[in-house]
């Protein structure tokens, strides 16, 4: 490999392991489970296996879980994360992503444990810092929400220290 070289570039999958060490997210707050058909700088589709276990469901709503429509977007925002991390090669950097616009977002079906929720993630513009997505999450191929939505990488609050 030559100096310089994206080492995650060929990656078009990412485990729970791989996920961790590009995203700082921990239970209870880290809402994917998988990231796969990965397009570096273009797109990617999360996995989330929605559990009764999930603390958002003791609240929303009890005798009938429906998983909150923030998280929805948050799981988008997270598999956007993962995306970036790979076509930037921040494995193991310690970014950290912050939202700067959320736009045009829509629920049309509930999320209820059981489901398996794909969250489809669509680069429309990135840099080093800033990215524009699309985002859509679907059930059984029925979408569940959609939004628009800006985000920041920062290095400099990572363990690593180093900057995008």
């Amino acid at each position: 490999m030559e100096d310089g070289a994206n080492r995650w570039a060929d990656t078009r999958e990412a485990d729970i392991y791989l996920i961790q060490r590009i995203i700082p997210h921990r239970y209870p707050f880290l809402l994917i489970d998988k990231v796969r058909d990965i397009v570096p700088s273009t797109s990617a589709t999360g996995i989330k296996n929605v559990t009764f276990n999930e603390p958002h469901f003791q609240g929303h709503f009890p005798g009938t879980p429906i998983m909150p429509g923030v998280t929805i977007i948050e799981a988008m925002a997270q598999t956007s994360a993962v995306l970036v991390g790979l076509s930037l090669d921040l494995v193991d950097r310690d970014p950290l992503v912050y939202f700067m616009a959320i736009d045009n977002g829509k629920f049309r079906r509930k999320v209820v444990p059981g489901d398996v929720l794909e969250l489809e993630v669509t680069v429309r513009r990135g840099s080093s810092r800033v990215w524009k997505f699309e985002g859509v999450a679907k059930v059984a191929g029925e979408v569940a929400a959609s939004a628009d939505f800006t985000a920041m990488i920062d290095l400099s609050a990572g363990g690593a220290g180093a900057r995008v």
